[in-house]
């Protein structure tokens, strides 16, 4: 395996091969996704490395007396073999990190491989792309949490610790002063238990981040404006606490942290500055200095982080693992966000070049990220993401039985909500050919409205009667997104054709259910209610376009919009993300114009899981990205859509407009009264497959291939890496 190391005597930083560590009892192996640099500590100990043997011996006074404790028992040439051998040696760097579990160790049952946990320890928790972290120093990662921003654990950790140590109150004020990536952590964790934050750095930028973050007010320490803002938060009196997060030789943040407190204000130093502190100011407001030591109780002690032995909760609450915890919790509930700290996220193999630009100032970052390879299926590595494309069965029959040409096709629906009876039924009501048999619903009173409004012949509740009517040629599953699996798992056993609205299934097992009873049944007469790609416009617009022969860029922009309080969208216990549950439309529309199913996915969500970015690959080259977004303009359309290819540009714009731009420009020449997205067209399609026995409108492969893809979506945002689409046999 590969691991960052750096030669304290040379300055060298290198990325070795080094062997795998083993598996000891009482802690886990672990695979990293993400390792965080942190920009303090680890950049000091990288500047420290490139110094003189007399700039080093300057730095680190501590280590000097050590030094000559030895000279004076062991002699200078036993002591200068000592400490020359101890520099010319790799140490490792890094000990903040998200991985997942790859190998569990004896003793330990509260994770399993596979589990994404979060590690800390600078002797656990390294640069390295496989690591043994024993059982106080790591922490399962809670579900939803992204690995790159579950990376800030550590960090998170020694960020709460002084904060505990400064014991805040509701409604107190607080001064942070150094505004790096501890900095930034205390701010949110102090704006998060009720506290009004005044930041200190002379970074404009870092200021401008952290009132972002939640400070109240930020300045140079050097201004007015700082002082200023105490005064107004405080009524003159002075802040309840300070926290020292700088870093530095200079002694003015000591000095500011007096000038600045109320009597008897306490101080607490988390960061690595200097404290020549001054007696007067200190003792004549009594302040209280405190320090906080690294991530929580437990930090240095062998029998708690390498046996494992806890501290009773009911004499110490927050331990290292329990502090770990805690702030991972925060991060997946969104009390704190991470996401705006991170600058960068370099590639593992890119490590070497990283630390460089950052000692060199060429990357200015607050916080910066390893981003590890996906693994090969090799001895001794995880497998790399992937989720299996079930192969569509073939069915015993090419097409429908037969039925008489010129009797009507007649319809049962199993639910009739909005969507329903808004942009289907209207279409099908009036449509030469049709007859609308039944409508299930699980009210009676719903069943009888739709009964009324759009003239079934029989109203019901009862499913099973519907399913048994031979009579009935179609069923249309436009239910809560919860059922559609199963609903259409009967229905195709039943030896209907099934028209359902997406999605199709809510999770791999569902549809690998659906997949059954196609088998099972011989029956594959499916459709999935994906409009999009028989839009008119659409399809006018991929016409004019014109025959691809090269690779293509998709760029498709969704302004989703936020939904209403009380929608059963945002149940996704049972309903499924927002995103499961529509994602289909938009991945079938690429790939219908892109003429293949996506081989990989990958994703990334904003904090919160709002916004989503994706992008999806095929088997050609060609790349489709699709931003789901929430937090637009509501008068921004909802979809536009870019395909670019061969010097040729398509554009659509909301279904209202598209464009060709090539040797010669098309634009649809006039704008339609509204905006067909294909309804009309798809369920005219979906009825002549079932009059006359013929294919449905999309192959079964194409929409089990979307189906999979969409439900990949979850995996690459949990996994932090792409997801291979590997075909089922």
């Amino acid at each position: 395996m590969k691991q960052v190391v750096q030669n304290y005597k040379s300055g060298e930083l290198a990325v070795l091969d080094v062997p795998v560590p083993g598996c000891k009892p009482g802690g886990v192996l672990v695979r990293s996704a993400y390792s965080l640099i942190s920009t303090g500590t680890e950049l000091m100990k990288v500047s420290e490395a490139g110094m003189s043997m007399l700039g080093k011996a300057r730095s680190r006074p501590d280590q000097v007396a050590k030094v000559m404790q030895s000279v004076a028992t062991n002699g200078v040439p036993a002591t200068y073999r000592k400490v020359m051998g101890k520099l010319d040696s790799y140490t490792p760097l890094g000990y903040s990190l998200c991985g997942v579990v790859e190998q569990v160790g004896t003793g330990i049952d509260d994770v399993k491989v596979g589990d994404l946990v979060a590690c800390a320890g600078n002797e656990h928790a390294l640069h390295a792309e496989l690591n043994w972290v024993p059982k106080n120093l790591y922490a399962r990662v809670p579900d939803g949490l992204a690995p790159q921003h579950a990376a800030f654990g550590t960090v998170g950790s020694i960020a709460m610790q002084g904060v505990r140590q400064g014991e805040p109150q509701l409604g107190e004020v607080a001064l942070v002063i150094g505004l790096g990536l501890i900095g930034q952590l205390v701010v949110q964790l102090l704006a998060a238990s009720g506290v009004r934050v005044v930041g200190v750095d002379p970074d404009p930028v870092r200021c401008e981040l952290a009132e972002r973050l939640g400070a109240a007010a930020c300045g140079d320490p050097a201004s007015a404006a700082v002082e200023a803002a105490v005064a107004e938060l405080t009524d003159g009196h002075g802040v309840d606490q300070v926290y020292l997060a700088a870093g530095g030789g200079s002694n003015q943040p000591v000095e500011l942290a007096a000038r600045l407190s109320r009597d008897r204000g306490r101080v607490v130093d988390i960061g690595k500055c200097r404290l020549d502190l001054p007696w007067n100011a200190y003792y004549e407001k009594e302040l209280d200095v405190r320090f906080s030591r690294s991530y929580g109780p437990g930090r240095y002690d062998p029998e708690y982080e390498l046996e494992g032995r806890d501290y009773p909760i009911g004499h110490v609450r927050w331990t290292e693992r329990r502090n770990l915890a805690c702030f991972l919790d925060l991060v997946a509930r969104a009390s704190v966000d991470v996401e705006p700290l991170v600058s960068h996220i370099a590639d593992f193999d890119d490590a070497v070049e990283t630390y460089r630009r950052l000692k060199d100032g060429d990357l200015k970052a607050v916080a910066v990220l390893f981003r590890y390879p996906e693994q090969k299926e090799e001895a001794g590595q995880a497998e790399a993401p992937a989720v299996t494309v079930p192969a569509a069965p073939r069915s015993g029959r090419a097409s429908a039985p037969a039925r008489p040409a010129d009797a009507p096709v007649r319809l049962a629906f199993v639910g009739a909500g909005n969507y329903a009876t808004s942009m289907l039924l209207p279409h099908l009501a009036q449509r030469e050919g049709v007859a609308l048999s039944t409508v299930v619903t699980t009210t009676a009173l719903s069943a009888a409205n739709a009964k009324r409004k759009f003239g079934f012949a029989e109203a019901t509740t009862d499913l099973d009667a519907v399913l048994g009517d031979k009579s009935v040629d179609a069923v249309f599953v436009v239910t809560r997104h919860s059922s559609h699996a199963e609903l259409t798992r009967k229905a195709l056993l039943a030896g209907k054709a099934v028209f359902v609205e997406k999605p199709l299934a809510l999770t791999e097992d569902e549809l690998a259910g659906v997949l059954a009873a196609v088998e099972e049944s011989g029956n594959d007469r499916l459709q999935v209610g994906f409009n999009r790609r028989f839009a008119p416009l659409l399809q006018e617009a991929r016409e004019r376009f014109g025959v691809r022969t090269g690779p293509a860029s998709l760029r498709y922009l969704v302004n989703a919009g936020r939904l209403t309080h009380g929608s059963w969208y945002l149940r996704q216990g049972t309903e499924g993300s927002r995103f499961a549950g529509e994602g289909g439309h938009f991945i079938d529309t690429a790939s219908w114009l892109l003429q293949a199913d996506p081989v990989s996915v990958y994703a990334v969500a904003t904090s919160g899981n709002e916004d989503l970015q994706i992008v999806l690959r095929y088997p050609d080259g060609s790349t489709a990205a699709i931003s789901y977004v929430t937090t637009g303009a509501a008068g921004f359309p909802k979809e536009t859509l870019d395909l670019v290819a061969d010097g040729k540009v398509l554009r659509l714009d909301d279904f209202v407009r598209a464009s060709v731009y090539a040797r010669k420009r098309w634009v649809s020449s006039r704008l339609p009264k509204t905006r067909d997205k294909g309804q009309s067209a798809e369920l005219a399609a979906f009825v002549k497959a079932v009059r006359t026995g013929g294919p449905m409108p999309v192959p079964l492969e194409s929409l089990v291939a979307t189906t999979a893809a969409t439900l990949a979506v979850q995996a690459a945002l949990a996994g932090g890496a792409p997801v291979t689409l590997a075909r089922g046999r």
